[in-house]
């Protein structure tokens, strides 16, 4: 039995697929994201990313296709609509999705699409040039659950690119149609599902590093040409690179900057540095970074769900100081999402039990997580990304 939420998460769909308010409308619960506390505005476009190099791993596709989000300070947003978390359609798709691989969450009574963050869309960037961070999520995770840490970044000065890594997460809204997750169906082949899982997510992270450089540059990397907010490309400061990302997306930032020496300094949020799980019979393949060390900033975040396995991945970095560790006591491992601040409006509005909320999130006051773990992140790339 392998304990990592993301080998679990993931050997589930193998095996059964082929602000802190809350408001109520309609018998639909609405879910609210707690504010961004920086001095900024927000702005926020998605892009559509075509490789033409890659071919997909996991459908026919001659071409990787990505989409990403960019948070960034903004100069005004006069006019400009506040974006939703999700779009209708990954709404749609993720309240049927959730529920199958966290039982915890009802399968009911909550308008996934009624729920807004703090970004206007496509306002126009300030052209100050930013730091610029990626963040890569978990598992069968949309980067949607991403978007409070992205914004309290946003709003202090950073520009964001949450990632989708399409195929393996639970649902992409592409510019035409959505995407749902399609992993190989056989449980027998998880050993090396998983180690595809990792290889396409460096392979993914270092072509949006990619992007941006055409961003940067003036060009317009959208593969469908869309217009891109006025500014976007004079907002990037490419010489201060940061990535962060959530369970196999924080091992995926950490071997990242170990592989890519455009990357400045990392974030993981509770990971393995290893191909979890190993083929029978075979030994744990750990990522370089847990053999070499690094010689850059590294961070990571971890909750009582902490385990022996990963205390072995970090505990060489941890040890001689080449890395930091952050612990949250009465927390669990998706603390560092969007749901430590949504399952407790859950649990108040009777659509999640105590239990449920604690199996995910802990039972830790998100008045006191939220900030503290946002904090924590804004803290560390102010630190050495400025």
């Amino acid at each position: 039995m392998f304990r990592t939420v993301t080998t679990l998460v993931i050997a589930a769909l193998l095996t059964t697929t082929s602000g802190v308010a809350v408001a109520q409308a309609n018998d639909q619960l609405t879910l609210r994201l707690p504010a961004p506390t920086g001095h900024h505005q927000i702005g926020t476009t998605a892009l559509h990313l075509v490789d033409p190099t890659r071919k997909d791993p996991w459908n026919d596709a001659t071409k990787r296709e990505l989409m990403v989000s960019v948070f960034y300070p903004a100069k005004d947003v006069r006019g400009r609509q506040v974006a939703p978390q999700m779009t209708p359609r990954a709404a749609e798709s993720f309240k049927a999705f959730a529920p199958r691989v966290h039982t915890q969450l009802p399968k009911d009574g909550v308008d996934w699409a009624a729920t807004k963050t703090h970004s206007f869309v496509n306002a126009p960037a300030q052209t100050t040039r930013r730091p610029v961070v990626l963040y890569t999520p978990g598992g069968a995770e949309p980067r949607t659950l991403g978007t409070g840490i992205a914004e309290e970044l946003a709003s202090n000065g950073v520009v964001v690119v949450t990632i989708d890594h399409s195929g393996e997460a639970s649902e992409v809204d592409f510019p035409g149609g959505l995407r749902q997750i399609d992993l190989p169906p056989d449980p027998a082949q998880f050993p090396q599902t998983m180690r595809t899982v990792i290889d396409t997510r460096f392979a993914d992270t270092k072509f949006v590093l990619d992007q941006l450089e055409v961003l940067a540059a003036g060009r317009n990397p959208d593969a469908d040409g869309k217009p891109l907010p006025q500014n976007l490309g004079r907002a990037l400061d490419l010489r201060k690179i940061g990535i962060y990302g959530h369970s196999v997306g924080g091992g995926t930032a950490a071997e990242t900057m170990h592989e890519d020496r455009r990357v400045d300094a990392a974030i993981s949020m509770e990971s393995y540095l290893s191909y979890y799980p190993a083929p029978a019979g075979q030994p744990l393949e750990q990522f370089p970074i847990a053999r070499d060390g690094t010689d850059r900033p590294l961070l990571v975040l971890s909750s009582d769900y902490w385990d022996a396995d990963m205390q072995h991945d970090w505990a060489p970095l941890v040890e001689n100081r080449t890395a930091r560790r952050i612990d949250w006591d009465n927390a669990q491992h998706y603390v560092f999402t969007d749901y430590a601040a949504m399952l407790p409006q859950l649990q108040r509005a009777g659509l999640m039990t105590a239990q449920g909320r604690q199996e995910l999130v802990g039972a830790i006051d998100p008045a006191r997580s939220v900030p503290s773990v946002r904090k924590s992140i804004v803290d560390f790339f102010d630190c050495h990304l400025r």
